[in-house]
């Protein structure tokens, strides 16, 4: 049987998850603080029908060897954590994070979770929370009869009370940082999980040591870039194609080859 047919299979099955990846992009085009995904893959071990060193004569070596690869694998799908672009909202609860570092989330049974989507809203009761409900630590709560929210840079959260002019602090944002975030796990709702491959959260300040600053009134967006989606897209249409020839062509070289036998 050829090799080519298995190796041509293994090179469909891995542009179809080349497909499955850049879908995922598109559709998160509009999603915020959506990171865009990369596929990676690797050769598959190759048969050495000669290998390179081999001694041919007393003295004298093969300078190249004769190897047949057996096709591709998936690697790795990466997460890329550039930043996306700023879209302004003027909504006072709306932060976007310039630079790293994400905000904790506890989640209803009580574990962290990880955000860049900084679209922040209030419960009945004040306590700030994601469109979720999913409460932000740590927590903070803004009072029933405040007039106005400020944050500043480094997440200090203030507001103004009744018709008193004073700033009157009720939190401060924190973030946190992980030595490998993309080993993070994407749980769905924008949020991530810490792993044994991210390492442990490390929490700062906004604004020092590093971490990214905050910006009221903005969301941060997809940092798909859609034209690079489609390039992307063709590519692994077109090497889909050509893995489906190269069975097609092989399929044909059996068919002469049973042909002669009869």
């Amino acid at each position: 049987m050829l090799r080519a047919l298995t190796t041509s299979a293994t090179g469909m099955i891995a542009q179809q998850l080349n497909l499955d990846v850049v879908a995922n992009n598109i559709a998160n085009v509009n999603t915020t603080g959506y990171k865009k995904v990369r596929a990676e893959f690797q050769d598959l071990l190759s048969q050495a029908q000669r290998t390179p060193g081999a001694m041919l004569n007393q003295g004298v070596y093969q300078p190249v060897g004769v190897e047949v690869g057996l096709g591709v694998k998936t690697a790795a799908t990466t997460r890329v954590f550039t930043n996306g672009p700023m879209q302004a909202t003027d909504r006072p609860l709306d932060i976007a994070i310039e630079g790293e570092g994400f905000v904790q989330i506890i989640r209803p049974d009580g574990t962290l979770a990880y955000t860049r989507d900084g679209s922040f809203k209030v419960d009945a009761v004040g306590q700030v929370c994601t469109s979720d409900g999913f409460l932000v630590q740590p927590q903070i709560t803004i009072p029933q009869n405040a007039t106005e929210i400020n944050i500043t840079p480094d997440g200090n959260v203030s507001v103004k009370i009744g018709n008193d002019n004073n700033q009157n602090v009720v939190g401060q944002l924190q973030l946190v940082k992980f030595q490998n975030p993309s080993g993070l796990l994407s749980i769905g709702h924008n949020l991530y999980v810490e792993t044994p491959a991210s390492g442990t959260p490390v929490i700062g300040t906004p604004a020092q040591d590093g971490y990214g600053t905050i910006q009221q009134g903005f969301l941060e967006s997809s940092n798909v870039q859609l034209v690079d989606e489609m390039i992307n897209l063709i590519k692994a249409e077109r090497a889909f194609e050509a893995n489906s020839k190269i069975i097609t062509a092989s399929s044909d070289i059996l068919q002469q080859t049973n042909q002669m036998v009869q």
